[in-house]
């Protein structure tokens, strides 16, 4: 996909509870947009825990999947490495990402926005002008999940892991 995912519904039409509190003692998938605010999604999309991402009823829209480690690994080799591949997946100039946005070309055309985060433990968002992170479907145990980093001061594009509870922005691969 060219944007991040906004999607309130799983593909077989259930909502995703859009839960505006603390998600620490959540085991089950939602979603919000950034500061609760519904005027953020057009630009960055929704935040999702990882939850909904590994959902049974599925987050991505039918024929499309949540891009994989494997996918985001394949992209950013294909793309020069992880040290380079950052900067050809934002997008340029400064209208959404904080100066200097380091080594944006976005001649991926992925148009990587810095959405920021939501943080799991207290519903705070943060960041904004800064990262973005965008979910991998691939879980690192049974806490922790792979995510995709990219930040304003750097041209990289490296995996991290973080709490599943955490809300980030989410890309689609198509089957």
């Amino acid at each position: 996909m060219v944007e991040n995912l906004k999607t309130t519904k799983y593909r077989n039409g259930k909502a995703i509870p859009n839960v505006a509190g603390s998600w620490t003692s959540l085991v089950t998938g939602a979603y919000n947009w950034y500061n609760n605010d519904p005027a953020n999604k057009t630009d960055f999309g929704g935040f999702y825990n990882w939850y909904a991402v590994a959902d049974s009823r599925n987050i991505a829209p039918t024929g499309w999947h949540v891009a994989t480690d494997a996918e985001w690994t394949t992209l950013t080799t294909f793309l020069g490495g992880e040290s380079v591949a950052g900067g050809k997946l934002k997008e340029t100039g400064t209208e959404h990402w904080f100066s200097p946005n380091a080594g944006a070309t976005n001649e991926s055309g992925f148009t990587a926005l810095p959405g920021g985060a939501r943080r799991y433990y207290d519903g705070t968002f943060g960041l904004k002008g800064t990262i973005g992170h965008w979910w991998r479907s691939t879980a690192y145990d049974a806490s922790y999940a792979l995510d995709n980093f990219l930040h304003y001061s750097l041209p990289t594009a490296y995996p991290y892991y973080y709490a599943k509870e955490y809300g980030f922005s989410i890309r689609c691969v198509r089957d």
